[in-house]
């Protein structure tokens, strides 16, 4: 499978009257975004995409549901489950995890009558670090099948430890593969400003190269999507520019055969 296949996800707008996590909305759009992707893996190449907001997850594992039996790579600053009740911001982007596991309305969590698109133990949350916001805002708590590791169990494993462990588990027989959900704010927020909810801490761009090349090279990588990077908060371009390089360091390795 080639890689570098770009795919451009802008996300539904969001109008006045919109309600919470404007899920009719989302639920239109996403479809359309998996066929997208789906067309890019048909032709045996590896799709890419780009998106604002992390409720894109829905489109790429949309796709893949439909077929077969596909992981989840999700390296993110946040955990991104809330429930639309307690939701600090009202934002779908803070439950999209949640949503592509099958936790919310049904609306958004059964597309096409496929849900959940990925399983409890089929998704695996690499490098958050907002527990404590978790905490204060009353998160529903990860579901035991749900494999995590947090920042601090990413540092104190070592990271390509971490990442080996990760991608052992989705690679293990019974899934055909796995999809990787990277959101700028999973870095060190001194070198990725650019992004609409800072959070101190955060992977280095070596940490992140490191998960991102060991990911790839497994051979089950189905494809990458990148959200929340924001160029309007970027006032020099060096944290695009490393974003930048550290993707095409990462695709630079082997990417699946199809």
């Amino acid at each position: 499978m080639a890689a570098g296949a770009l795919v451009l996800a802008t996300g539904p707008r969001f109008g006045k009257g919109c309600q919470i996590l404007c899920a009719q909305a989302i639920a239109e759009w996403s479809p359309k975004l998996a066929d997208a992707v789906e067309g890019v893996i048909d032709v045996g190449e590896f799709p890419v995409v780009l998106g604002g907001d992390c409720s894109i997850v829905l489109g790429p594992t949309l796709a893949l549901k439909r077929r077969g039996r596909y992981g989840l790579l999700f390296i993110d600053g946040h955990a991104d489950f809330y429930q639309p009740e307690v939701n600090p911001n009202g934002e779908a982007a803070s439950m999209d995890l949640a949503f592509a596991t099958g936790h919310g309305p049904a609306l958004l969590t059964d597309l096409e009558g496929r849900g959940p698109l990925v399983r409890d133990e089929d998704a695996f949350i690499f490098g958050f670090r907002d527990a404590d916001e978790q905490a204060e805002y009353g998160s529903q708590p990860l579901p035991p099948e749900l494999r995590a590791f947090d920042l601090a169990t990413v540092r104190r494993m070592g990271v390509e430890t971490a990442a080996l462990a990760a991608v052992e588990h989705l690679t293990r027989d019974g899934l055909d593969g796995f999809f990787i959900h990277l959101d700028a704010d999973s870095l060190d927020d001194e070198l990725m400003p650019a992004v609409d909810y800072r959070l101190e801490g955060g992977l280095s761009w070596d940490e992140l190269k490191t998960t991102l090349r060991v990911a790839i090279a497994s051979g089950k990588a189905m494809g990458l999507e990148v959200a929340i990077y924001n160029p309007k908060l970027d006032e020099d371009g060096s944290a695009g520019r490393g974003l930048a390089d550290a993707l095409t360091e990462a695709l630079g390795t082997s990417a699946p055969s199809a």
